[in-house]
């Protein structure tokens, strides 16, 4: 955390926050509880915050249309006025009607990384349209459609590469992600210099690298005529880290990666103990 003392942090957020106009949540491990639902306590504060005025978002590496789909299982439909979604490819302002999808790979890219990673016991997903898209059926793609509560779809790659996608992401057993990540170091392509993100403990994402968190929430505080300091952020993994450095207040849950924490201004109680509703609660309403 940025200060030395539980005092020195409360006065400065308490200050702080007297500027926030826009508040940005993850959804993954931070807004969702181990039951994929937001709880009475965040979905109260969240009503309570936009009472006062205050817009509040979803910023996540879940596709666009897949979380709008998503709000009224979540137990949060009409509270979400804005959505960053893909990891910042594609944005969407509710109280604008203003959106944009920008930077999609090729499908000759995707079919690159996936024969970069032929030889390991992984799947490819390709988040699109509210599903998953996927090119063969097996468990892992199986146990994710049941865990994000997406349905997938069995597709001809050839065919359905022939078009752009906003990234593709592989998904694989908890134990093999040091393998993985040891693997993506080999990979090299004139038309991908980024370097792909660890956004669960079993997902691994390649998107093109001007596709970020902060560059997508750029683009929404720029449509309202606000900057960095009218924005606190919720997170809690290693993809959340770049948010949490921009954010006039980055807050990260408990339950977040060290390096997340790291670049924390407060961090809250978990995902599962109503984290995001402590903080809106003590600062912000």
């Amino acid at each position: 955390m940025k200060d030395k003392s539980g005092k020195e942090i409360s006065e400065n957020l308490r200050e702080e926050a007297k500027n926030i106009r826009l508040v940005m949540a993850d959804v993954d491990g931070t807004l969702l509880t181990k039951d994929q639902v937001v709880d009475p306590e965040t979905v109260k504060a969240i009503t309570r915050l936009r009472e006062n005025g205050i817009l509040f978002g979803l910023c996540t590496g879940r596709e666009l249309k897949s979380v709008l789909d998503s709000l009224s299982v979540w137990g949060i439909e009409g509270l979400v006025d804005a959505v960053v979604g893909s990891g910042g490819a594609e944005i969407e302002d509710l109280t604008l009607n203003r959106s944009v999808k920008q930077y999609p790979l090729s499908g000759r890219l995707i079919k690159k990384v996936m024969k970069h990673y032929a030889d390991l016991p992984v799947n490819f997903v390709v988040p699109e349209d509210g599903l998953l898209y996927t090119f063969k059926d097996d468990p892992l793609i199986q146990a994710l459609s049941k865990a994000d509560q997406i349905p997938y779809q069995v597709v001809d790659p050839n065919t359905f590469l022939e078009n752009e996608h906003s990234k593709v992401m592989l998904t694989f057993r908890p134990d093999l992600m040091p393998a993985v990540k040891e693997r993506s170091k080999s990979f090299c392509d004139p038309d991908f210099t980024g370097a792909p993100l660890v956004t669960a403990s079993i997902l691994f994402e390649y998107m093109d690298p001007r596709v970020s968190k902060p560059a997508g929430l750029h683009q929404l505080l720029e449509w309202h005529g606000w900057s960095e300091e009218n924005l606190c952020s919720f997170g809690d993994e290693d993809n959340d880290f770049p948010m949490t450095q921009m954010a006039k207040i980055g807050v990260v849950m408990k339950n977040g990666s060290q390096k997340t924490k790291s670049a924390a201004d407060y961090i809250t109680d978990d995902n599962n103990h109503s984290g995001i509703a402590t903080f809106i609660n003590e600062f912000l309403v």
